[in-house]
């Protein structure tokens, strides 16, 4: 059985409100979405279950990339509440993973709980459960959708 995300997800914000940066401090676990350099919203996170080993190289490593991206597209219908794609890999990530041997992935997200299991939304930070993907509830999500819209940057900073 899949666990699509049930109804509409919320209406993008005005334009003079929404986010032109997203910054990640992996070392802090906060999100923030700026507009014009000022923090408007910042948000607790979780992360890869092997965030702190630096920068994601490959599928499966349950890390979190670090680097430049942008949000390139968006899943209204993901088996986690909404979800805003990050464009890892990079040109460069290819490459690293390629010289490797190994698959580098590509679905990392921003997205809210598991569909079924937005209780957790309280303690959901608590421990990193992701696959490489940076969670926050269903509640922030649903803010984040409306403020960020695609091609908005994300700068990701580790350790």
């Amino acid at each position: 059985m899949t666990r699509l995300a049930p109804g509409t997800p919320p209406a993008a914000a005005a334009p003079t409100e929404q986010a032109d940066l997203i910054t990640v401090s992996k070392a802090d676990r906060q999100m923030h979405l700026l507009r014009d350099g000022k923090v408007i919203r910042s948000y607790r996170i979780s992360m890869g279950s092997n965030w702190y080993r630096g920068h994601k190289y490959a599928e499966g490593d349950e890390r979190t990339p670090e680097g430049s991206y942008v949000i390139d597209w968006r899943n209204p219908r993901s088996m986690a509440h909404l979800s805003l794609h990050i464009s890892y890999p990079s040109p460069e990530d290819r490459q690293t993973a390629e010289r490797a041997g190994r698959d580098p992935g590509g679905n990392i997200m921003i997205h809210g709980l598991p569909n079924g299991w937005g209780a957790l939304g309280p303690v959901h930070h608590l421990i990193d459960w992701t696959d490489g993907c940076i969670a926050v509830t269903n509640a922030e999500m649903r803010e984040i959708w409306s403020l960020v819209p695609n091609g908005t940057p994300i700068e990701i900073e580790g350790l």
